[in-house]
């Protein structure tokens, strides 16, 4: 499926990529195509490709001269492609301890939504989520999939300091909090895991198209991985998908 896309200039050194204004995997799929074929075909000229929910950001190595030319190599490039799209990622399995130690707002959740903590953490860990782009800080995974039930809006003055780790919910959102940090999502749960690490030649683990899926654990469990990740010999559980 093509999509008719906007292209604008962003500064002197990149292309604006967008797509229709949703959060949807079909678009996702076609951005990270997309993405593809313009690393592979510009590989000398291209300093980076970012992604996002329906944008591409271009960054050229050299300023762009004539934004005109460059959409017009873009929209070739998007348009000539008739390749069937196939795409290998993984599902990554995350242990979360959804215990009141770390849920701190499972209970409002649980008053605004009229349904039982337990039933809040069953809809939350059943789902199957999609990796659609890394960001705010380094290692935060931006999903989509979350349980239209669990839909609760971020906070309206959030909290200094949220914990490393963090597992919470945002609007129709849901993510983990991969440092110490402000925040104003929902808390709901913690995963003892690094979700990124400098030192790593890939610091993140997942990528824009991963699946991700949270299971339960006890606090016992939290602690006991805890302990094998900072000793850095925990193996973090996940399998290859093919579309």
């Amino acid at each position: 499926m093509s999509y008719k896309l906007t292209y604008k200039p962003y500064g002197v050194h990149a292309v604006l990529i967008e797509w229709p204004k949703q959060i949807d995997t079909a678009i996702l799929d076609d951005l990270l195509h997309f993405k593809d074929l313009i690393l592979k075909k510009n590989r000398n000229t291209i300093l980076e490709v970012r992604s996002a929910y329906n944008s591409l950001l271009v960054v050229y190595v050299l300023e762009v001269v004539d934004f005109k030319t460059a959409f017009v190599e873009l929209q070739n490039i998007y348009q000539s492609n008739t390749d069937v799209l196939k795409t290998e990622s993984r599902l990554w399995k995350i242990p979360v301890c959804y215990d009141a130690h770390f849920g701190i707002d499972l209970e409002y959740i649980s008053k605004v939504k009229n349904c039982s903590e337990e039933s809040i953490i069953t809809r939350h860990a059943s789902a199957i989520y999609t990796v659609y782009f890394i960001g705010f800080l380094p290692g935060f995974l931006y999903l989509g999939g979350l349980d239209s039930v669990l839909f609760t809006p971020r906070k309206s003055t959030p909290r200094l300091k949220i914990e490393k780790g963090a597992v919470a919910i945002g609007g129709n959102q849901t993510g983990i909090y991969p440092q110490e940090s402000p925040g104003g999502w929902n808390v709901i749960g913690n995963s003892p895991i690094t979700f990124f690490d400098a030192t790593k030649e890939q610091p993140c683990f997942a990528k824009a198209g991963d699946k991700i899926q949270f299971y339960s654990i006890s606090l016992q469990e939290y602690n006991q991985i805890k302990t094998l990740v900072e000793a850095k010999v925990y193996q973090l559980e996940s399998e290859v998908l093919y579309d």
